[in-house]
């Protein structure tokens, strides 16, 4: 195949995944916009620092070069 009908090819198949995408895009906050799916929050930090606990049990300084 030629090299400049292979990029065109490639081009058209990137505008319509980016197509598809904008058209979920719309549907997704009409949805939101509407109630019919609900915005989920972040999960809360446990422990007093927000420090996961296996991170705690490292030590507190580690050898460099």
């Amino acid at each position: 195949m030629n090299r400049n009908v292979i990029i065109v090819i490639v081009l058209v198949v990137l505008v319509l995944l980016t197509a598809v995408q904008a058209i979920q895009l719309s549907s997704l906050k009409a949805s939101i916009s509407t109630g019919k799916v609900s915005v989920g929050s972040a999960p809360s930090q446990s422990g007093s620092s927000g420090i996961p606990s296996n991170i705690n049990d490292l030590p507190s300084m580690v050898g460099g070069c």
